[in-house]
């Protein structure tokens, strides 16, 4: 599991519920390149580290929230997205933000049920 770029915990258990931090592409402490696909791919395998760290994976994942510096990667990212989802689709938000850790394009975080 990737180590966090600040002061919190990347999974926490609520009830039957996992709340995941925000996980962005990073690798080795660094932002990977290659733009916005490489960063979500990266992201997404660091979301399933962290999911699995609580025996969950995406299949248990009820809702998510995407976060995009530049809302012109929307639907790159719902390509992407859909991809790694496959046929599960959890509840999601995607919004705009003016910046992301690290210079980042995309971050996400989830909400599982166990």
């Amino acid at each position: 599991m990737s180590t966090p770029v600040g002061p919190y915990t990347p999974i926490v258990r609520g009830g039957d519920l996992l709340y995941t931090s925000g996980q962005i592409g990073i690798a080795g402490g660094a932002l990977v390149d290659g733009g916005l696909e490489n960063e979500l791919r990266r992201a997404f395998v660091n979301l399933r580290e962290v999911l699995s760290s609580a025996n969950a994976s995406l299949s248990d994942v009820i809702k998510t929230t995407v976060f995009l510096a530049d809302i012109d990667d929307y639907a790159e990212m719902n390509r992407i997205y859909m991809q790694e989802f496959g046929d599960h689709r959890p509840a999601r938000s995607a919004v705009a933000v003016a910046a992301l850790p690290l210079g980042a394009r995309v971050e996400i975080e989830a909400i599982a049920s166990i």
